[in-house]
């Protein structure tokens, strides 16, 4: 299993970016997805989770909420994350990653695979 995060970029306070997350492998429906970010200095936080299936229910940080979607396609294996009227606080390198765990979306112990992160630079 593969993951693989793109689109993140620099932008100015208030912009907005999709970021988009390929799962290579088999019955990507089958598992929840998540994406965490860690920004220089600090630890890695959650940031957005939805569960598998239809990805009928979502999750998000506090600090997110209102300003960040996520949602997933499962005929392309790929899962979304929609940041609007982004932050100075929101630069960070942003991963994707898979749930196996049968816990909480906002811990990392409950995921396998990660990807190698795409990084989100919000200037002012």
């Amino acid at each position: 299993v593969q993951l693989q995060a793109c689109g993140g970029g620099l932008v100015q306070a208030g912009d907005s970016l999709r970021l988009s997350c390929v799962v290579s492998g088999r019955s990507f429906s089958d598992y929840g997805m998540g994406w965490f970010r860690q920004a220089p200095g600090k630890e890695r936080e959650f940031v957005a989770g939805i569960n598998g299936g239809s990805g009928s229910h979502t999750y998000y940080a506090d600090n997110v909420k209102g300003r960040f979607s996520i949602s997933r396609d499962n005929a392309k294996n790929t899962v979304y994350l929609q940041m609007n009227d982004l932050k100075l606080e929101d630069t960070a390198l942003y991963h994707c990653a898979r749930r196996f765990g049968g816990g909480s979306f906002h811990y990392p112990s409950q995921y396998d695979y990660w990807g190698q992160g795409t990084q989100v630079t919000v200037s002012s």
